[in-house]
C-alpha cells in the first residue's frame, strides 16, 4: 500500500496501481452522484467537476502527494454535492439563487436584445443554434429560451410546425421498440423467448427470407409483427 502515500519516488508498478485505484474510485464516485452530474453542467455540477478534477489530477502527476488526502476530499465533496442537490430540490429560493432562471431570447419572431445581453450570447451563436434545429428564419420562432444549463430551447410558431397524424386525427399503429435478437453473430435467447420464438424459427428466417447464416449477421431486430430486419457485416 506504499503507492497510496506520498513518497520521494514511485516505481512503475506503483504508478499503475495509483492510476487503477483512482480510475475505479472515480467511477464509483460518479455512480453515487448520479447521471445528472455528467448529463448536464449546471452551476453546482460545474463547481463539483472543477474541484474533483484538481483533487484527483495532482496525486497522478506528483509522487510526493499521497492518494489518501484526495480520496477523503473527494468523499467530502460528494457528500456536499448530494446534500446540495437535496436542498436544491427542497427549497425553491435556494434553487432560484443557485440556478439562473430561463431567459427569453426570441419572442413571437422578434429577437430580445436584453435577453442576449443578460445571457451573454452573441447573435452569431443564436443563429447557429437555430441552424442546428433546421430553422432558417427567426420570424418562424414563437419562443426561444436560454436555460440554466447553457442550452437554448426553441419553439416554432404553430403554423410552421410539422404536420403529424394527430393534426388530421388519423389513426396510427402503437409504438413498439424493435427487439435486438442477434448482435455480432450471437443470439439473444432472452429476447427470443420474450417473443415466444425458438432458435429454429430464427435460423429458418435467416436462411429462407434473407439467404444468410447466423455468423454473417451483424445485427438483427424483430418488431411486434415478427418482421425480421437483418444487417450483415
Amino acid at each position: 500500500m506504499n503507492f497510496f502515500h506520498g513518497q520521494e519516488t514511485l516505481s512503475v508498478i506503483e504508478w499503475i496501481l495509483r492510476s487503477v485505484v483512482t480510475f475505479f474510485f472515480l467511477l464509483f464516485a460518479v455512480k453515487v452522484m448520479g447521471s445528472r452530474a455528467i448529463s448536464q453542467l449546471r452551476l453546482l455540477d460545474f463547481v463539483m467537476a472543477l474541484m474533483l478534477g484538481n483533487i484527483i489530477a495532482h496525486p497522478l502527476s506528483d509522487h510526493r502527494i499521497g492518494l489518501k488526502g484526495s480520496v477523503i476530499s473527494t468523499i467530502v465533496i460528494i457528500i456536499l454535492y448530494l446534500f446540495g442537490i437535496f436542498l436544491n430540490l427542497k427549497w425553491t429560493w435556494l434553487r432560484n439563487t443557485i440556478e439562473t432562471m430561463p431567459i427569453p431570447l426570441i419572442k413571437e419572431g422578434d429577437i430580445i436584445y436584453k435577453g442576449l445581453k443578460k445571457a451573454r450570447i452573441s447573435i452569431d451563436l443564436l443563429l447557429a443554434e437555430l441552424r442546428k434545429e433546421k430553422i432558417a428564419d427567426v420570424k418562424k420562432v414563437a419562443l426561444a429560451m436560454w436555460e440554466s444549463d447553457g442550452k437554448i430551447s426553441i419553439f416554432l410558431d404553430p403554423q410552421y410546425e410539422a404536420i403529424t397524424p394527430s393534426t388530421y386525427q388519423l389513426e396510427t399503429e402503437l409504438f413498439d421498440l424493435p427487439r435486438t435478437i442477434i448482435k455480432e453473430g450471437k443470439i439473444d435467447f432472452q429476447a427470443l423467448k420474450q417473443i415466444n420464438k425458438e432458435e429454429g424459427w430464427l435460423v429458418n428466417e435467416l436462411k429462407n427470407h434473407h439467404q444468410t447464416e447466423l455468423n454473417r449477421v451483424l445485427l438483427a431486430t424483430v418488431d411486434y409483427k415478427h418482421n425480421l430486419n437483418v444487417f450483415l457485416y
